[in-house]
């Protein structure tokens, strides 16, 4: 626990302004990608195919959906950021290990989604280190506890 606090400590004194700008625009992407996974019912059908999985996969999409949403939303505010991050990791981490990466780097098939899949996993552990920042929902709380 303490490595976490020191983490934060240096994080809080090393966070650069412009930073939390990149950390809106990538709340509002996420958020945008969750508001397209919903949309986008063909792609949920397509996880549906093996029947044996059926209940798992439904769950599976489910999640992405909410975490997308809600992590988007929580990410852009910097409201639980960390936490939010924690969350969207293992999405991306399976986007672009699992998913992606058949296509191959830079390929031009893919509609470079490979790349910016791993830009947003990258991202997302940036912000996993540096936190909120000081134009968030977090440090306000922070600076006005009884609010």
């Amino acid at each position: 626990m303490e490595t976490i606090a020191k983490i934060e400590s240096w994080a809080d004194r090393h966070h650069p302004q412009w930073i939390d700008f990149l950390r809106i625009v990538l709340g509002l992407f996420i958020l945008y990608k969750g508001i397209l996974f919903i949309s986008n019912t063909n792609a949920l059908m397509e996880l549906m195919k093996n029947k044996d999985l059926q209940f798992f996969n439904l769950g599976l999409a489910h999640y992405v959906a909410f975490a997308h949403l809600v992590g988007g939303i929580l990410i852009a505010l910097g409201l639980v950021t960390r936490i939010a991050v924690l969350f969207q990791i293992p999405i991306l981490l399976v986007a672009v290990f699992f998913v992606n990466i058949d296509t191959g780097f830079l390929s031009v098939s893919n509609n470079l989604e490979f790349e910016l899949s791993l830009l947003v996993l990258i991202l997302l552990i940036v912000f996993l280190i540096y936190g909120s920042g000081k134009f968030s929902l977090d440090n306000y709380m922070k600076k006005h506890p009884r609010w």
